[in-house]
Formats: structure tokens, sequence, C-alpha cells
């Protein structure tokens, strides 16, 4: 027998997708194109209002230009079951804007959708719609909206509205240290490459979408149960997605709305989103404001921690940004008390937006803490590790596995933290102000129950289905590790697809739970499979590749029927789990701050993080260092700016909606501790996606306070701010 070859996992394997991405064969949503010759554009017809109704649609002029097929309102829609509100729980089936009444709820609702032979034409089209509205007050001040705050239901993803243990906060009372401050970030909004595309094609009563989601099942469960169909008549296809990070987790208007009118005039409808469309009909991250309370001894042991959020939701649904997650986990103190308010107001409902929650939450903990320690005169870093938390604060589970004290120890190191001059001002280069922050990331290390199959074929090689997605983040190269290392095979005999709602179902690529939730079953599967493999020992004993695959095809070419092994993998109920899971990280940022005129760089970012084993070294620090880029943005450039008299996005396009690009960007460094949580899962795995945002802002804010003497609360942190010449909230 031959020494078994090195585990494929944990490898860098180039992307198996990435020649196909690079030469343009990757085959997104907008790209398909059933009976070409037929194929038709559609575009969204958008209300200019925040609140009322509509009381006409002049649609004649639309409707008399050449090739325009349809302009589907109100007027002629059909009706559907339940107004067309979908018949699954949130956060899958959101309630939208279906063309069954007249209400018009937030300013750029989809009213109407012009469909035409050609996109130029729908769009023509859609320009001539005229329409006449009885325009209502919308509400579009949190600020003022703040006094109707209410609690959220109980339920979903967030868990109940109010939590405490110990004493709660009435152990705030004793402390002989505290401090409160509050922290406010701004609505902001996905862009993700690729914007939100459907195509809609019917075959008699079987319906086909080719749809950018992060969830292929999810799709077809609502869009079936909202048109009332048959599941088994809905087939939802997304090989390839340019990026979600949440928008893309839940079905919109959009996508139902080009199921109607490919319905209504009997030919393929595409629908892709326009760039400012993807300010309000698809979601964004809610504005919030968090009141952060903490009371400690003077030596820095933290006795009680309060933490209150408000955050805005639509006037029509609730969805929950649950900033007040990471307090109850983070650091160990015997009394908490945390809470969750929602502020109703005229603009499209909230959803996921890259580690919902936590990203704003670290953000506001982070920064309370670094203020403690100024108080205090301690480190930063001591000030964490003397409140180091062994098991999980509220529920006295322990950890599944948790390394964050490595992730201290070595990201300091590699900083260089030891240097660090604590007097703000006190470090320059130049002319150049430098500040020094730190912080703490974590996120929930989530799992769903997933299946695969696993398939010996005719060419003898192996082929995997999973109903999962790629929405870039290596889905299809790491499940093909997994695969290989159970088959005991290379990497090149074993071929993974995904995206289709006919293959095993998945769930949602969302909560950083992919790869946590399908790779066990993709291992289960092929482990399975080896087994009916197990008595044929020639393609064990082979020497190479070739040699395998010769002895797997005449294996295959030996039976009638396909050798072919399902697999699932499920977490335990709630209740059954012994462990709290969660990842953790430290980030260390360094910023220069122009003294005159405000100006903020990042030449570095150092961040260590304790996230189970990590399926391919190249990848995972890809993701991590993706979402420390995102953190830079977040914390000092991005901010949707509603404008308080219409309820419009002022600033919906890329020019003025600012995110990071290469010039921004400095040196990151990033590394993962060694670490296996089979505990866990039986890959020792947790997902990656969310944990590189949380964090980083925090310490990005910590830098700029230190370099500056300036403590900015709000979000972003622009160059007014920085100089302190901009209103800074309980500064």
């Amino acid at each position: 027998m031959n020494e078994a070859p090195a585990s494929p996992i944990g490898q860098p394997l180039d992307r198996v997708d990435g020649a196909a991405k690079v030469v343009g064969r990757a085959t997104y949503a907008g790209d398909f194109a059933p009976q070409p010759a037929s194929l038709c554009h559609a575009v969204l017809v958008q209300s200019t209002i925040a609140n009322g109704r509509v009381v006409r649609m002049d649609t004649g002029a639309a409707e008399a230009m050449p090739g325009v097929l349809l302009v589907l309102t109100q007027r002629n829609a059909p009706a559907l079951p339940q107004k067309g509100r979908a018949a699954v729980k949130p956060p899958a089936g959101r309630e939208m804007s279906l063309l069954q009444d007249d209400a018009v709820r937030y300013n750029g609702e989809p009213i109407g959708v012009v469909v035409a032979d050609t996109l130029e034409h729908a769009l023509e089209g859609a320009a001539r719609v005229r329409v006449s509205y009885a325009a209502g007050q919308p509400e579009l001040d949190f600020e003022r909206a703040k006094a109707s705050a209410y609690p959220p239901k109980a339920g979903g993803t967030h868990g109940p509205a109010d939590k405490s243990w110990g004493e709660g906060a009435s152990a705030m009372d004793g402390a002989p240290v505290r401090l409160a401050a509050t922290y406010t970030t701004p609505m902001v909004h996905h862009n993700p490459m690729e914007a939100h595309a459907t195509v809609a094609s019917w075959q008699g009563p079987k319906l086909t979408l080719w749809d950018s989601t992060q969830h292929v099942s999810g799709v077809k469960e609502t869009v079936s149960k909202t048109l009332g169909i048959s599941a088994d008549d809905v087939h939802v296809i997304s090989p390839y997605v340019g990026g979600g990070f949440g928008c893309k987790g839940s079905v919109w208007s959009h996508v139902v709305l080009a199921a109607m009118a490919a319905r209504q005039v009997g030919r393929p409808v595409k629908l892709v989103l326009e760039r400012p469309q993807m300010w309000g009909p698809v979601g964004g991250r809610p504005r919030t404001e968090q009141k952060v309370e903490l009371g400690a001894t003077r030596e820095g042991k933290l006795i009680a921690v309060r933490h209150d959020v408000i955050s805005h939701t639509s006037s029509f649904e609730d969805f929950v940004e649950p900033s007040a997650q990471p307090t109850q986990a983070l650091y160990s103190y015997p009394n908490g008390a945390t809470t969750q308010r929602l502020v109703k107001l005229n603009v499209g409902t909230p959803t996921f937006q890259r580690a919902p929650g936590e990203s704003t939450g670290t953000f506001a903990l982070e920064c309370a803490m670094d203020e403690l320690a100024y108080r205090l005169g301690i480190d930063p870093l001591e000030l964490r590790l003397s409140n180091y938390a062994e098991a999980e604060p509220d529920s006295g589970k322990p950890w599944s596995s948790k390394k964050l004290r490595e992730c201290y120890r070595q990201a300091a190191q590699r900083f260089g933290w030891s240097r660090r001059n604590p007097v703000p001002r006190s470090m320059c280069d130049g002319p150049w102000l430098v500040g020094w922050g730190m912080a703490t990331a974590t996120y929930p290390a989530h799992r769903a129950a997933a299946n695969a199959r696993a398939t010996l074929m005719p060419d003898g090689t192996v082929l995997v289905l999973s109903g999962t997605q790629d929405i870039g983040t290596g889905t299809y190269t790491v499940m093909t590790q997994v695969a290989a290392d159970a088959l005991g095979l290379p990497v090149e005999l074993v071929r993974f697809d995904l995206g289709d709602s006919t293959m095993p179902q998945a769930p949602g690529s969302g909560g950083s739970m992919t790869a946590a939730s399908v790779g066990p079953a993709v291992r289960a599967a092929c482990l399975a499979l080896r087994e009916k493999l197990g008595h044929e020992r020639a393609w064990q004993e082979a020497k190479d590749a070739g040699a395998q695959r010769s002895a797997l095809r005449a294996i295959a070419a030996g039976r009638p029927e396909p050798l072919a092994a399902d697999g699932q993998d499920a977490p335990p109920a709630n209740d059954k789990q012994p462990y709290a899971t969660r990842s953790f990280g430290a980030v260390f940022a360094e910023v220069r701050v122009d003294p005159d005129l405000g100006v903020i760089r990042v030449p570095r970012i150092v961040a260590t993080y304790s996230v189970g084993r990590l399926l391919n070294s190249k990848t995972g620090l890809s993701q991590l260092q993706g979402g420390l880029v995102w953190g830079v943005g977040m914390a000092l450039m991005e901010e949707s700016l509603l404008d308080p008299a219409t309820g419009r996005f002022e600033n919906a396009n890329l020019a003025e909606y600012h995110v990071p690009v290469n010039a921004d960007i400095g040196e990151i460094d990033v590394t993962v501790v060694d670490e296996d949580d089979t505990n866990f899962n039986s890959l020792g795995i947790r997902g990656i996606g969310e944990i590189g945002i949380t964090g980083i802002t925090g310490a990005l804010a910590n830098a700029v306070y230190h370099a500056t003497g300036q403590r900015v609360r709000d979000l972003p942190i622009t160059l007014d701010k920085a100089l302190g010449i901009a209103e800074n909230r309980n500064s």
C-alpha cells in the first residue's frame, strides 16, 4: 500500500472556478437567456413619494411605444393569495410590493413593471409612465420617531427583546467606576458588484427562475407559496452570485414581479436592478443608536454592563439589528442587561448586512471598553484580558473551542503594541498624528441541516452535489477539498456542483454557516460512497491520479446503475447543545491623521482569529481580509443619506456613496491560530464570512482617538469629526 496522500483540507488550493470567472465563462443570473429570440426585458416603475397611495397611473404613452409589450400595474396585475404576502416566515418571506393595492409605503417602492423587447425600450417606457398620488405625511425623522419606539416580538434570529442576568442593571449603582456613552451607526447599503437579477421563464405551469440569490431553496419555497403554485413547479438556478452580503438572502419584490410579468406576456423576462435601485427595495443595514454603560472596579474588573439598542425598521414590517448580542457573550461579568427597541420609518425594510448586529454592536462595545481603559489608566489589551470569558456569560456553557488569548498575544506581538505610548497625540510621523487602537472581534458559529450526494461517474471521477450557493466565498473550491479528503482522491478527480433547487437541499448562505453546514454533509456522502467502494482495492492501490481514474472507470463500467451515496448532517436541537459556539479575534489598527485637514489614512491592520480549522488557507485569509476592508469603509466612509423631505436617498450611486478602493488600504496582516473545533462539527470548522467586519470599526475609532484626542462615537468618522468641528453625540 502507498502512503496516504496529504489531506487537501487547509491547502491553499486555487479557486476551481477561477478560470471560468477570469475568461467570462461563469454564468450569473443576468447572463441567462432562455429562448434568446423571445427574451424580454423588464424595468421597475418606482414611487416618488414616501407615504400615501396611487390615485392614477397614466400608462398610455408607455404602452404606445414601439417594443413595449406590457405595463403591469395594480390595475391589471393578477390577484395573488394573501395579497402577495409570502406565506413563509421572514426573513425568507418578506412582505413584498406586488401590485396588489394602491398603497405607497416608501420612496422607491415598486408600483409597476414595464416589459419590452429591449432594455432600452423598457427604460424609456418606464420613464413615460405618469403617476398621480394622494400623499400622506411620512415619518422620516429617527429622533422624533424614537418617542414611539417599541420592543420587537420575541423569536427569530434576535431572541427576546430584553435580557438580563445576575442583578441586571441594578448592580451598576454600586460600581466604583461607571462609564456611560451613546454610539450611533448610520443607514448603509450593500453594493455587491452584481446587482440583483432575475430571469423568469414559464413552460406551461412550470416556472424556472435564474436568480442571484443566497438561498436557492428559499426562493423555490417563497415564490411557490407567494404565487399559489406547487413547489414542484418551481425550479431555481443560481450557479454564480456576484456578491450578496445579506441583501440576496431574502426574496424581494422584483423576483416575483419578473415571474408575474413573464406569465402575462408569455415570454421569458429578464429583470436586473439598476445601481440606484439597490437603495430601498432590497434592504440595507438599519440605523442604530446604542447606549452602553459599564460598571467596574478601580482595578478594571467589570461588575455590570448595560447595552440598550434602538434601530429603525420599515412602517410595515419588523427587522431587528441585534447589536446587543456581542455584549451578551464577549466579556465576563456577573450582572448584565440588554434591550432592543424598534423605530418605524417610511423606508424599505432593512435586512441582514455582513455581520448584522455583531458589526454595529462591537463598534459600540469596543469603543466603550477603550474609554473605560483610559478612565482607569489601564492598557486596553490588559483590560480585555482581565475580563476574559472562560464560558458564555449568560448561559454558563463552556465554549466548543476558544483561543482568543492566543489571538491577543500573536496579533499584539506582530503589531508591536508594547511600543505604544498611550497618551493621545503623543505619537507622530512627520506632520501626521499616529494612532494605535485595538478591539475584539466576534461572531456566532451557526449550523443548519444540509444534504449532499456523491456519485461515481462513468469517466472515473466523482460528482458531488448540494443545493447550496457560492456567493463569491469559494464554496466550489472548499467543498471540492472536503470531498477529495473524504474519498481519499486527488482534487482533480472530484467535481463539486451547486446552485440548483433540484439538488439535495442545503441552507441559505447567511450567518457564516455554509461551510460549517454543507461541509459535514459532503463529507458524510463521500464517506458513504467510499464505503460502498471499500471492497474494490484497485483504485486505492493505484500509484497516481491517472491510475486511480482508470481503476474507478473500470468499476463504474461494471455496474448497470451509477454508484451513489447520500449524506446528511444537522446540529443538535438548541436545548441539547452542550456548548456555546462562537468565533473570536483580535484586531489592531494604525491610523495617520492630518492635524490640519483631518484626513485619515490606514497604513496597516494586524488581526488574528480563532475560527476553527481553515478549509483553504488562501480563500480563508482572503475572506478575513475582505471583512477588514469593508470595516474600513464602515468606519470611515459609508453612509446612506436620506432626504428628510422626500424619503429618497441622496447618494444612491457609487460616485457619492463611498467605499474603499485599493488606494485606501495599506498593509493587512491576517493570521489564524491553530484550532480544530470538533465539538462544533465533524470537520472542526466554523464560518468565517462575517467575523472579519466585527471589531475593526472599534479598533479604528480607538486609533483615531489615540491619534487626535477626539472621541468620535458616530460613524462614519469623517474628517470634520476627527477635527472635532462636527456635532458628535455625547462628546
